[in-house]
């Protein structure tokens, strides 16, 4: 039987992208009309599980123009959204391509605080979905100065309702994250440095410090993200190191978040490991493929996840 899924997203965001020739300082630009998308780590899942057959909830805070603009870009999409309105904008991010060298500028604004009265009313929002999803996944940054330890109180709910929580953040509340204990966590090599408390990682440290975090009960699975070169992902009795496939790179922008979705479509049909890791780097890759803010397309998906099993 299919498990269902939750995403949560803290920090949403409108990604506006845009097209430019020759960017010069001081000079006005006549760029492309913009292409507006639904943005923020857990949207991004939910947006790309439902391209890979997978339904999932969407909780995410609206507020604003942008907030009412973020639910409309979801809903044409079909993606099941629960909303939590908050006082402040949503944010808005801007990507723009200069054509001229095919190099990508990627601007990113800060989320509005959320009050302690908010943060404590989301956990209760939360708390009393019914039935209660199968796996959560945590994903993206925090509003400026939210206290990090509010990441810790919704995975420990989360886990008292019997959900496997899989996070993909970064900085403190990363940290904290991981102190609490998740199901699946998704660093790249300095992220997880961070972790174990280290300046950096060689290559041959990076086996030590899944498996320290394994052994801590901090995460069941560890994986890796190596950019280009693909991703290891760890357990507790398994190694399995996947290449990614070649492609012609347009925009990284959502690759992290194609990644975790392509992980959590095989892992709610009870899929192996190999399969995980393997959909997950398929997802990443294919996201690569398309420009600006866009998510993979279904075909390149299905060739790429061909060639990895090969």
């Amino acid at each position: 039987m299919k498990k269902s899924v939750l995403t949560i997203t803290l920090n949403p965001s409108v990604d506006k992208s845009s097209s430019v020739s020759n960017i010069i300082p001081e000079k006005k630009l006549r760029c492309n009309s913009p292409k507006y998308e639904a943005g923020g780590g857990g949207i991004n899942v939910s947006r790309a599980l439902k391209r890979l057959g997978v339904n999932s909830d969407a909780f995410f805070t609206s507020g604003g123009r942008t907030g009412k603009l973020l639910e409309g870009l979801l809903q044409g999409e079909q993606v099941n959204i629960r909303t939590f309105n908050v006082t402040a904008e949503t944010r808005e991010n801007f990507t723009v391509l200069d054509t001229s060298n095919n190099k990508q500028y990627r601007f990113g604004f800060p989320g509005e605080l959320l009050t302690k009265e908010e943060q404590n009313e989301i956990l209760h929002s939360v708390e009393v979905v019914n039935p209660f999803h199968d796996f959560v996944v945590i994903s993206g940054s925090l509003p400026a100065e939210t206290d990090s330890n509010f990441i810790k109180k919704l995975i420990k709910m989360c886990k008292s309702k019997g959900s496997k929580v899989i996070i993909d953040t970064s900085g403190e509340a990363l940290k904290t994250a991981v102190e609490e204990g998740v199901f699946l966590l998704k660093p790249n090599i300095g992220e997880l440095a961070f972790l174990v408390g280290k300046d950096k990682l060689e290559e041959t440290d990076v086996d030590q410090a899944a498996h320290l975090i394994i052994s801590q009960g901090k995460a069941e699975i560890v994986v890796v993200s190596l950019g280009s070169q693909g991703a290891v992902l760890f357990s507790a009795i398994e190694k399995i190191m996947i290449e990614a496939p070649h492609v012609e790179v347009k925009s990284t922008v959502g690759a992290g978040d194609s990644m975790v979705a392509g992980m959590v479509s095989v892992l709610v049909k009870g899929g192996g490991y190999k399969e995980v890791l393997s959909m997950g780097i398929a997802c990443g890759s294919a996201t690569t493929m398309t420009e600006g803010t866009g998510l993979f397309t279904t075909e390149n998906v299905k060739h790429l996840f061909d060639e990895i099993r090969k």
